[in-house]
């Protein structure tokens, strides 16, 4: 399922359990929506079980913050709410697949 986080209590709340990847992005950013499609088209379906979660950093730009994202997109995969795995910039699914 993909979610749209609002807020650093919804997040806190959203990874605190589970596998949960975390898509930061923002509307303005090409990569961003490339990384989205992908993450739609070919991680979602494959891996149903995972929330993802999508931070725009914009809106959330304390979210950001938190996990020093500078570049984006940049997706960070979270498992029972600690941090597993980085992703910085456009990355294969099968790099991230292989993270989960």
């Amino acid at each position: 399922m993909i979610k749209t986080i609002k807020t650093a209590a919804e997040f806190d709340a959203e990874i605190a359990s589970g596998v949960k990847l975390v898509d930061f992005w923002a509307t303005w950013c090409g990569p961003c929506k490339m990384m989205g499609a992908i993450i739609d088209a070919k991680i979602a379906p494959v891996k149903p079980e995972v929330d993802v979660l999508k931070v725009d950093v914009d809106e959330c730009p304390e979210l950001a913050a938190r996990f020093s994202v500078q570049s984006i997109p940049t997706l960070l995969l979270f498992k029972g709410g600690k941090l597993a795995s980085q992703f910085i910039g456009v990355t294969k699914p099968e790099e991230i697949l292989a993270a989960m």
